[in-house]
C-alpha cells in the first residue's frame, strides 16, 4: 500500500488521501498539465486557491482527465480579502463557476488576515466569523464537503472553535524541516483538526542542505522525499507543488520510514534562514527567524 492509498479522517467523516497535489505559483494556462499529470502518477488530492488564478485551468484538467471527478479530493481556498458574508457566498458560487464542478471537497479561509496585513496584529475576529458562516451554510447545501482554514494561529482558530458551528476540519499551515510549528501542530490535533503542510520542501530553498542529503542518502531517497516523509511521520498532511513530471511522480515514492532518531535530528535541525527569492512573500516574511 503507497501513500497514494492512504487516507486521513476528517472530524466530519470525510475521507482524503493523505498526499496533496498544490498548485500554487502556476499560472492558470500552465496549470492542466501538470494536474492531469498529478492524476496519471495516482494523486486523488488537488489543492488550489483564489488567490492562485488557476482555478479554471484546475477545472479543465479535472474535466480532461480519464480519471472521475467523483474520485478527486478538491480543495479551494476563499480569498484572504474577503471579510463579510456576502462577499463570501459570491465567492463560493464564483469558485464553482470557474472550476466547472457542482461542488467542491472542502474550502477554506486562506488567511486569517487580508495578506496586505497579514500578521499585523490585528485578527479580524468579526470578518473571520462573517465569512466562516457563509462556508458553514455552503457545507449545509451539498456545495462543499468540508470546510477549514489556513494560516491559523491558535488565537484565530479559537475564535472558530468558539463562536462558529462548524468546527474547522483542516488548518493549513507553512510547515517542514527547519520551520516546524510544534505547539500549533499539537494544538491542532488535540483539537480534531488535521494539519495540512504547505511548503513542505521550503519552497525548494532546503533542498541542496548537505545534512538533509546524506541523511537521505542512507534511506535511498532524494531531499524532497525525506522532508514529506517527515510531515507525514508528524501526522500532518503535505501539499508538494511541481511542475516537473519527475518530481510529481517522486514525491508520491515515500513507503520507507524515518527512524525515531532521525525524527529527533528533523525536529532539531537549525531553522532556516531565508526563502530565496520567495521571502518576500507573507506567509515566509512573518515566519519567525
Amino acid at each position: 500500500m503507497t501513500v497514494l492509498n492512504e487516507t486521513f479522517t476528517l472530524s466530519n467523516g470525510v475521507k482524503l488521501p493523505k498526499l496533496g497535489f498544490g498548485t500554487w505559483l502556476i499560472e492558470n494556462d500552465n496549470v492542466i498539465n501538470p494536474v492531469k499529470v498529478a492524476l496519471d502518477a495516482g494523486y486523488r488530492h488537488i489543492d488550489t486557491a483564489q488567490a492562485y488564478g488557476n482555478e479554471k485551468g484546475v477545472g479543465q484538467a479535472l474535466r480532461e482527465s480519464s480519471v472521475s471527478r467523483a474520485d478527486v479530493f478538491v480543495t479551494t481556498k476563499l480569498a484572504a480579502e474577503i471579510r463579510s458574508y456576502d462577499e463570501a457566498v459570491s465567492a463560493i458560487d464564483q469558485s464553482l463557476k470557474d472550476m466547472g464542478l457542482d461542488y467542491v471537497d472542502m474550502m477554506i479561509i486562506h488567511a486569517p488576515q487580508p495578506w496586505a496585513d497579514f500578521r499585523n496584529g490585528e485578527h479580524y475576529f468579526k470578518g473571520n466569523l462573517a465569512a466562516w458562516r457563509a462556508l458553514e451554510e455552503a457545507y449545509d447545501a451539498g456545495k462543499i464537503k468540508a470546510i477549514g482554514v489556513s494560516n491559523f494561529q491558535q488565537i484565530d482558530l479559537d475564535n472558530i472553535l468558539q463562536n462558529g458551528r462548524i468546527k474547522p476540519a483542516v488548518n493549513q499551515i507553512l510547515a517542514h524541516v527547519s520551520n516546524t510549528p510544534f505547539d500549533l501542530i499539537k494544538y491542532c490535533q488535540d483539537n480534531d483538526v488535521l494539519v495540512e503542510a504547505y511548503s513542505p520542501v521550503a519552497h525548494g530553498e532546503i533542498l541542496t542542505n548537505e545534512s538533509l542529503q546524506n541523511m537521505a542518502d542512507r534511506y535511498g531517497v532524494n531531499v524532497a522525499q525525506l522532508c514529506l516523509r517527515y510531515c507525514l511521520q508528524l501526522g500532518m498532511l503535505p501539499l508538494p507543488k511541481s511542475e516537473t513530471p519527475s518530481h510529481i511522480i517522486g514525491n508520491t515514492e515515500l513507503s520507507f520510514t524515518i527512524s525515531d532518531e532521525d525524527m529527533v535530528t528533523l525536529k532539531q535541525f537549525k531553522h532556516i534562514e531565508n526563502y530565496g527569492a520567495s521571502d518576500s512573500f507573507p506567509v515566509y516574511e512573518k515566519t519567525d527567524k
